[in-house]
C-alpha cells in the first residue's frame, strides 16, 4: 500500500485558515455583542412616608421606538427618531410627554404591602447623555396607601423595554434605593422583573451573580477570548497563569470604572476587545509554527514544555495583562457604567464579577481536560485541533474588529 503523501506545512496551515474562514458565519454572531442590550437606571426613594419617588434612565432613541409604537403615536416617532443626536430631544420629548409618561407608567409599577400606587409625573422630561448616548430622564412619584405601623414592603416592578417589544434583549433596570430607610440595589431583567425590600438581601445578590454569569456565557467575545487562553496553553500551569492574569487585569478596570475613575467609550473597547482575540489566538498559530510543531516529522510535545516560564511566556501574559484591562471595561459597559455607582451597588457588581469568574473557571475546568486528554491520546490530532480551533478564533476576532472598527453589523 503506497504511503500517503503529506501536505507542506505552509498548505496545511492554509487548508485550516481555510477551513476556520468557512465556518465563520456560524461562529460570528453580530459585531457589537453588547449592542443589542440596554440598561435602564432607575434610583428609588421616599421622599414622604407615602410616596416613592423613582428617577428614570431610558436610552432616548428606545423610548421613541417602544413608547410610539404601545401608545400608537406614529408622529412621536417620526420626530423624535429626526432629532435624534441634534441636541433637540428634549422639544420632541416635551411635545409628546403624554405617549413618554403613557409607555412608562405601564411598564413601571410600584406597590406597598400588595396595593399599587399611583404614578404622577414630576417636573418636564429631560435629557442627559451617558457614554455618548443620549437618555430621557423621566421622574415619578408613586402615592401609596398611607403606611401603618409595620415596616411597608415595597415592590418595583419594571418591564421596560421587554424583550416581547422586539427591538432589544436582555434588558437590565439596575435600580438603586433607599426605601423608608431600606437601602439595597437589584437587577431587574426578563427572568426577574421585580423585587421587593423584604427579600432576603442575598437573593438581591444571587440576581447580580446571575447576571454575570450570563453575560460570560452569551458573551461569545469573551468566550472566544477564554477559548484563544485555552488552546494556547501548553500544561495547567500556564492556563491558570492567564486566566489569572486576565481576572485580575479585568477586574481592576471593571471597579475603577464602577467607582467612576476610568471610563472609555464603547467605540474604542469593542474594537480593541475584538483584536485582542485575533492576537491571542494567532499567537498560538505562530508559536507553534515557530517551533516547528507543524512539521511533517515530528509533532513537539504540547503538553509538558519546559518547567520555568521563558521570555516569550512572561510575554504573553503581559500581553493577556493588557488585553484584561480592556474587557474589563467591556465587562463595565454590559451594565452602562459611566458614573460612580453608590457604595451599595458597588457590592452587586462585585458579586457581578464573582459571577463572570465561576463561569470563567467552570470553562476551563471542562474545556482544558478535554484538550490534555486529546494531546495525549492522538497528539497529533490535538496539535491539529488547537491549530484549527486558534485559527478560526483568529480570523473570527479580526472579522469583528472591521466590523466595530468601521461600526456595521
Amino acid at each position: 500500500m503506497p504511503a500517503r503523501r503529506r501536505l507542506p506545512v505552509a498548505a496545511r496551515t492554509a487548508a485550516a485558515l481555510a477551513t476556520a474562514a468557512a465556518l465563520l458565519p456560524a461562529l460570528a454572531p453580530p459585531a457589537t455583542a453588547h449592542g443589542f442590550t440596554s440598561t435602564v437606571y432607575a434610583d428609588v426613594t421616599t421622599p414622604a412616608p407615602d410616596v416613592v419617588r423613582t428617577e428614570l434612565g431610558l436610552e432616548y432613541d428606545l423610548l421613541v421606538v417602544s413608547a410610539a409604537e404601545h401608545e400608537h403615536d406614529p408622529a412621536f416617532f417620526d420626530e423624535g427618531m429626526a432629532v435624534w443626536e441634534t441636541g433637540e430631544e428634549p422639544t420632541a420629548l416635551a411635545a409628546h410627554a403624554a405617549t413618554v409618561l403613557g409607555y412608562v407608567t405601564a411598564r413601571l409599577e410600584v406597590t406597598a404591602d400588595g396595593a399599587p400606587c399611583v404614578p404622577e409625573p414630576v417636573g418636564d422630561l429631560g435629557i442627559t447623555q451617558r457614554d455618548g448616548v443620549p437618555y430621557a430622564v423621566v421622574v415619578l412619584d408613586h402615592t401609596c396607601p398611607a403606611p401603618g405601623e409595620e415596616p411597608v414592603d415595597h415592590e418595583v416592578r419594571s418591564t421596560l423595554f421587554s424583550d416581547d417589544e422586539g427591538y432589544v434583549t436582555g434588558t437590565t433596570t439596575v435600580v438603586d434605593y433607599d426605601l423608608a430607610g431600606v437601602t439595597g440595589s437589584a437587577a431587574l431583567t426578563q427572568r426577574t422583573p421585580s423585587f421587593s425590600t423584604i427579600e432576603p438581601w442575598y437573593e438581591r445578590m444571587g440576581h447580580f451573580f446571575v447576571l454575570g454569569a450570563e453575560h460570560l456565557l452569551l458573551g461569545p467575545d469573551h468566550l472566544l477570548f477564554l477559548l484563544a487562553l485555552i488552546v494556547g496553553s501548553r500544561r495547567l500551569r500556564d492556563v491558570v497563569l492567564a486566566a489569572t492574569s486576565f481576572t485580575l487585569a479585568h477586574s481592576v478596570t471593571f471597579l475603577l470604572a464602577a467607582l467612576g475613575v476610568v471610563s472609555a467609550p464603547a467605540a474604542v473597547v469593542e474594537p480593541v476587545i475584538a483584536l485582542s482575540i485575533a492576537v491571542v489566538a494567532a499567537w498560538h498559530v505562530w508559536t507553534l509554527r515557530r517551533q516547528g510543531a507543524l512539521g511533517a516529522g515530528r509533532v513537539a510535545d504540547p503538553v509538558l514544555g519546559p518547567r520555568r516560564l521563558s521570555r516569550a511566556d512572561w510575554f504573553r501574559l503581559a500581553v493577556v495583562f493588557a488585553f484584561g484591562l480592556v474587557h474589563g471595561l467591556g465587562f463595565a459597559g454590559a451594565l452602562g457604567i459611566d458614573e460612580p455607582f453608590s457604595w451599595t451597588l458597588l457590592w452587586s457588581l462585585l458579586v457581578f464579577n464573582v459571577g463572570i469568574e465561576v463561569v470563567q473557571l467552570a470553562v476551563v475546568a471542562v474545556v482544558f481536560p478535554l484538550l490534555v486528554l486529546l494531546r495525549r491520546r492522538a497528539p497529533r490530532a490535538g496539535l491539529w485541533t488547537g491549530l484549527v480551533c486558534a485559527a478560526g478564533v483568529t480570523v473570527v476576532g479580526l472579522f469583528w474588529f472591521g466590523q466595530r472598527l468601521l461600526g456595521v453589523g
